[in-house]
Formats: structure tokens, C-alpha cells, sequence
């Protein structure tokens, strides 16, 4: 879906949003394509990334998921490009698929929604310190700014 879609009338934040990250990205080193204009539905993503944590490939998993999403502008929503992410950090396909097929990690990805809605986050990233709260991509002085309020 085209985040213009997704959002209307919501252009200027938008792009506003856009910039932000584009100069967090370049500061920290991160790659990042330059404007995202598409946005696909990361459900399957999510549950597979859960099984990746049991495996012990969590951090690898969702490293690729990011690349794959934010620079490479990949469908996180597409199995076969989930299958090429699961290959790629060294997991078995054959069991992803079913892990996919089965929808064997479903519960936890709904417990994780859930815990999110009883803390009222909207936004990707969010971080929470002792009631407080910082949302989107941040500098590091506003986490010193979270931390140092309690």
C-alpha cells in the first residue's frame, strides 16, 4: 500500500517524518533508502521473527528484515522473500514454512500487540522509562533526557 494511502492528508508530516529519519540514519551510519512510498503488512514477518528468537537467530533475523524493508525497499509481506531472509541468516526454509503454514508463533505476536495496546504505543520505535516516553528516531540526548528524568 502506498504510505500516501495509508495516510491522506498527512503528506507534510510525512515527509517531515522521512527527513527526520534520512538525518538519524546518516548520523548513526545506517543504510536507508532515500523515500520510502510503500508499506506492506509485516504480520508473517513478525511471527516468523519470533521463531527466529527461539532459534537464537532473532537479532540476525530482524537485521535482515530491516535491510530487506528499509533499504533494499523488499515485500516483508511476501513469503518467498521471507524464505530468501530466513536462507540468508541460516535458518532451515523448510521449517520456516512451517512455522509460517501453521501460524505456530501467531499467539506470541498477538501477546506482544496486545502488551503494546495496554501501554498506548502507536509508534515504531517506542521507548518507555519508568512511565515516560520517547516515539520515532531520536537523539541521544533525548534518551539521556528519558533516563535522567526518574
Amino acid at each position: 500500500m502506498e504510505i500516501a494511502e495509508l495516510f491522506p492528508g498527512r503528506e507534510a508530516q510525512i515527509s517531515e517524518m522521512q527527513e527526520r529519519l534520512s538525518k538519524y540514519a546518516a548520523v548513526e551510519r545506517l543504510p536507508l533508502m532515500e523515500r520510502q512510498t510503500r508499506t506492506y503488512n509485516s504480520r508473517l514477518a513478525q511471527e516468523l521473527g519470533k521463531w527466529a528468537e527461539s532459534q537464537g537467530a532473532g537479532e540476525a533475523f530482524h537485521r535482515e528484515v530491516y535491510r530487506t524493508f528499509f533499504v533494499e525497499d523488499g515485500n516483508i509481506a511476501l513469503v518467498d522473500e521471507l524464505m530468501r531472509i530466513t536462507q540468508k541468516v541460516g535458518l532451515p526454509t523448510d521449517e520456516a514454512r512451517e512455522v509460517l503454514a501453521a501460524h505456530s508463533f501467531a499467539a506470541a505476536v498477538d501477546a506482544d500487540w496486545q502488551r503494546a495496546g495496554e501501554l498506548r504505543i502507536t509508534a515504531v520505535p517506542t521507548h518507555l522509562c519508568d512511565g515516560r516516553r520517547l516515539e520515532g528516531f531520536r537523539p541521544y540526548d533525548d534518551f539521556v533526557w528519558l533516563i535522567n528524568q526518574g
